[in-house]
């Protein structure tokens, strides 16, 4: 049981990154706004929580202008990826073993 809870990744407790994750692991990239209006988050409540994901290594960013606009955009990474993965596994785990 030890180990099952070590894949229960903390990052990832939060509903906001919960969500976060979700959106990135069906789509490549995915922009700020999109992510705003998805979540239906603030501008600073989205960015602290992508701050947080990004620290971890878990989402990349790209900045880049469309037209004369900036857009900022981000990705899970790989290692972002397994994290998520690994956690959702050991959830549907520990679920499996409570019934």
């Amino acid at each position: 049981m030890k180990k099952l809870l070590t894949n229960i990744k903390k990052e990832f407790d939060n509903r906001t990154r919960l969500g976060i994750m979700s959106i990135l692991m069906v789509n490549e990239w995915a922009d700020f706004k999109t992510l705003k209006e998805m979540l239906e988050l603030s501008d600073g409540n989205l960015a602290s929580h992508l701050k947080t994901l990004e620290a971890k290594e878990y989402i990349m960013v790209r900045k880049e202008f469309v037209g004369k606009k900036p857009q900022t955009s981000y990705k899970s990474t790989d290692h972002g990826r397994k994290a998520f993965n690994d956690h959702l596994n050991a959830l549907e785990e520990l679920i499996r073993k409570s019934k």
